[in-house]
């Protein structure tokens, strides 16, 4: 008897960045499309996955016969400054955001010609889902059930998976004629769809309902690494100078200063992690404020133009008090990537692909509870024909 071939699913990667969808589905997934518009992500995909058909480019210009191949899954993760707080509220109508149209077009594209994929997912931060009222989150739903799939969204914290703070949604479609196997699906709203989803969709419009998914994605169940097991040993990293902390310190509220001097005050070395932000004060006058967490998550992975300053790591306690920025090494370890991959040479390279990824162990749950039970059961449905 002849053992059946190994399943190995297909899937393109748009908006591709440094790879990190291709990080989380290595090993049991072929590359069979990967593309960006900018040249350092680019360098820096083909430099971690080399065998992957990178194709470098604006996707309004990427060659048609290059979707005329079977695929399994399309994902995008398009740019999101004009949906995210940094933003300034463009939506779809932005030049970057609005990029997703595009990814669309190719979606169709593989419609039209007998390629459309099984599975598509798009990946975005939350304030999709409540920028513009929700037009444009009703929008990007409508554009996917009219390329023929069924649609359902759930928002995702990387906190659940890793030490870092950062909610995205996550829509994942379904081609209308593949079968959804018993299990992945419930009769409505659970944990996985916090208070943005369920909103929408309470006041959603029949055609939206009528091929809307409420996805039964499960919690993960795996320990959470520490946090001071993510960060560079001491020695090998560069600390502020004391009038530097000094200035630091001056910057925070008097809620934000108490604390910090509590947990300097104390017995036990305390990790903090600190975002600049304009804060108004009581006079209405917007001043920066330097605020600090010493929760054992870092704040949300950025790039160095995303609107914020570079996030700092506080070391505080034994009456000790040192201060640094977070490096691009630990950007990327936040972001799920393993210290094998290779960084390119300038650091703020580094946070960009840290800051404008995906995080790989959510992609991989993804795969995990969604993706390969539907083209499992699929493959044994054409099987059986």
């Amino acid at each position: 008897m002849v053992a059946a071939a190994p399943f190995i699913p297909t899937y393109a990667e748009f908006f591709a960045g440094g790879g990190m969808v291709s990080a989380a589905l290595a090993g049991g997934w072929n590359c069979v499309l990967a593309n960006d518009i900018d040249p350092m992500k680019c360098a820096a995909y083909s430099a971690n996955f080399p065998d992957h058909p990178m194709i470098p480019g604006d996707i309004r210009d990427l060659a048609r016969d290059a979707l005329d191949q079977a695929v399994d899954l399309y994902w995008a993760s398009s740019p999101c400054q004009d949906f995210s707080l940094a933003g300034k509220g463009a939506g779809l109508s932005g030049a970057r955001s609005g990029t997703f149209r595009a990814w669309i077009d190719t979606l169709r594209h593989a419609v039209d010609t007998g390629n459309a994929p099984r599975l598509i997912a798009f990946e975005n931060v939350t304030g999709l889902i409540s920028r513009n009222a929700g037009a444009d989150f009703a929008l990007v739903l409508r554009d996917m059930m009219n390329c023929g799939y069924r649609v359902g969204a759930v928002e995702v914290d990387t906190a659940q998976f890793l030490p870092q703070s950062r909610p995205r949604v996550f829509v994942v479609g379904v081609r209308r004629d593949v079968q959804i196997p018993s299990g992945l699906l419930s009769t409505g709203p659970t944990h996985a769809h916090a208070g943005r989803v369920r909103k929408f969709m309470s006041g959603a419009d029949a055609g939206l309902r009528r091929n809307w998914l409420w996805w039964a994605l499960p919690d993960n169940t795996a320990p959470l690494a520490d946090i001071a097991t993510l960060l560079q040993p001491a020695a090998d990293v560069d600390w502020f100078t004391q009038p530097a902390v000094d200035r630091l310190l001056s910057l925070m509220s008097d809620s934000h200063l108490a604390l910090t001097q509590a947990i300097c005050a104390g017995d036990a070395d305390r990790i903090g992690f600190i975002y600049k932000r304009g804060r108004p004060d009581a006079d209405g006058i917007v001043r920066q404020r330097a605020e600090v967490r010493f929760d054992g998550v870092a704040g949300c992975i950025r790039t160095p133009a995303g609107g914020s300053s570079k996030q700092i790591v506080l070391l505080a306690g034994r009456d000790r008090l040192r201060a640094r920025h977070l490096t691009a090494r630990e950007a990327v370890r936040l972001m799920g990537l393993p210290d094998t991959y290779a960084l390119p040479p300038r650091v703020n390279a580094g946070y960009k692909i840290a800051g404008d990824g995906v995080a790989v162990p959510i992609v991989a749950h993804l795969d995990h509870h969604i993706f390969r039970p539907i083209l499992r059961a699929a493959r044994a449905k054409a099987a059986a024909a």
